[in-house]
């Protein structure tokens, strides 16, 4: 589906998300933790899956199945509204993919002193994965990258959704008057050229 093709975001649609969001980043600021309730222990819960998931094909790479498991169905759930022409859906989707590397930086940075507790008490992804790749010792130094990232992502998919909420109140004007979208500084009527 193209974008044009997209319903608009509507000033009722960007509040809704507007509000979403300020209660989400809430949530997330005020828990000593960063750990969002309801959202993370869904994340757990992906996680976990993704363990097994992966460990089918190979108990090598069963470690690296928890942090897949958690990031395919934000972008499962990305794709299907990408798909169907969902803006805000997108960004929504899109902010839960990266604080899901706000959960992996957290779990990351604490591959050398394995002081969180982990569900089962098994094996510490992080620190299996740091160590066969000779990492470990910089596992903080990720994290912190990670995190980073993480945070620009959140701002991008802010700043998307935003921008697209922007072009929709100005497409009424476009379509209203083609003129004056050809008059417009920089657009071409490509059928006087053909």
């Amino acid at each position: 589906m193209s974008r044009q093709e997209w319903p608009p975001v509507t000033i009722g649609k960007l509040s809704g998300f507007a509000v979403g969001f300020a209660l989400f980043l809430i949530l997330l600021l005020s828990s000593e933790s960063g750990f969002v309730f309801i959202l993370d222990h869904a994340n757990l819960l992906f996680h976990e899956a993704g363990h097994p998931a992966l460990g089918l094909f190979s108990t090598r790479l069963e470690p690296y199945g928890g942090t897949l498991g958690q990031l395919v169905f934000p972008i499962v759930l990305l794709v299907s509204c990408w798909r169907k022409g969902h803006a805000v859906g997108v960004a929504a989707s899109g902010i839960w993919f990266f604080e899901n590397w706000l959960n992996i930086a957290r779990y990351l940075a604490d591959a050398r002193t394995m002081e969180l507790p982990l569900v089962g008490g098994g094996d510490h992804d992080w620190n299996t994965i740091l160590s066969r790749w000779h990492l470990l010792p910089y596992d903080t130094g990720i994290a912190l990258t990670l995190r980073i990232l993480a945070w620009l992502g959140i701002a991008a998919c802010v700043a998307w959704i935003g921008w697209r909420a922007w072009l929709d109140r100005r497409r009424p004007a476009i379509t209203a008057s083609p003129s004056a979208f050809a008059a417009a500084p920089g657009n071409v009527d490509w059928q006087k050229h053909l």
